[in-house]
């Protein structure tokens, strides 16, 4: 039976989801208030009005149609990637013996502890001997890369709870290793890839770091942002305009996809009751 929830859970939750709504509700604020206003808090009321000057600004200044194709391009490749790469790789270090398998397994792991900023200045280098500075696969390849640690080890860790007695029949049906991936693991796998496509998809979508060194004219809308952002400018306003328009897709995307986090138990079985 299941117990009665406390009281103060209720409150608590409230608390955590009103500190996250709050700076959303400034970036709005910000976006469609004078900059005279908003100077000194969003949040003053002494005098309120509306206007949208800050985003027909950002709109005509800065190619923010062209940069959202950038990023959807960046963000989709670098996330079908590891969607597809990462549950094979799973697959053969949970369930087939090949040699040194415990040695990549444990090489794959420990790149986890591997900072992104550490790779910059060898990929950099590379990329320029090989004429990739400001070529989308320049940071399409380090996304892509650097995500494959956690996303086999994501996946490896669903495989761990996943019913032998399947691959059991299917040894017996005289299945072999790529057919019993294929047709018994693989369509069981849907909760794992949907998060890993989730979490890589939000992750190249805000990343700053590398196209803003590999990438000079193809800029995706994080990078964008730094150039409105400016140095001297007092342009509140349009970085809010510029945030919101960055942060649209991933948040929309979290909302719509956020049921394959606690969808583990329909899909272990390969059936929904």
């Amino acid at each position: 039976m299941i117990g009665k929830t406390p009281a103060w859970v209720l409150p608590v939750v409230a608390l955590v989801a009103l500190i996250w709504i709050v700076p959303l509700v400034g970036l709005v604020a910000i976006s469609i208030r004078p900059l005279s206003e908003t100077t000194l808090g969003w949040w003053s009321v002494g005098e309120i009005s509306f206007t949208l000057d800050a985003w027909r600004n950002v709109w005509d200044r800065f190619p923010l149609a062209y940069a959202a194709w950038v990023s959807t391009k960046i963000a989709v490749i670098s996330t079908l990637i590891p969607m597809i790469m990462a549950p094979a790789a799973a697959y053969a270090f949970h369930y087939l013996s090949f040699p040194m398998r415990r040695v990549l397994l444990l090489i794959i792991v420990n790149a986890f502890v591997l900072p992104n900023q550490v790779v910059v200045i060898p990929l950099f280098l590379l990329w320029r001997d090989l004429g990739m500075i400001d070529n989308m696969w320049s940071v399409i390849i380090p996304f892509a890369g650097l995500s494959f640690a956690w996303s086999v080890f994501l996946v490896k860790n669903y495989l761990e709870d996943f019913p032998k007695d399947l691959i059991e029949a299917a040894q017996i049906d005289a299945c072999g290793p790529v057919a019993r991936f294929f047709h018994i693991v693989l369509p069981n796998m849907l909760t794992p890839i949907a998060a890993v496509a989730i979490l890589q998809f939000m992750w190249t979508w805000n990343g700053l770091l590398l196209p803003v060194v590999f990438l000079r004219e193809e800029l995706p809308l994080p990078a964008l942002l730094a150039r409105v952002q400016g140095v001297y400018d007092n342009n509140f306003d349009q970085v809010a305009v510029a945030a919101i328009i960055t942060t649209i897709v991933p948040l929309a995307i979290f909302v719509v996809f956020q049921r394959y986090f606690t969808a583990g138990a329909q899909t272990k079985t390969g059936s929904k009751e």
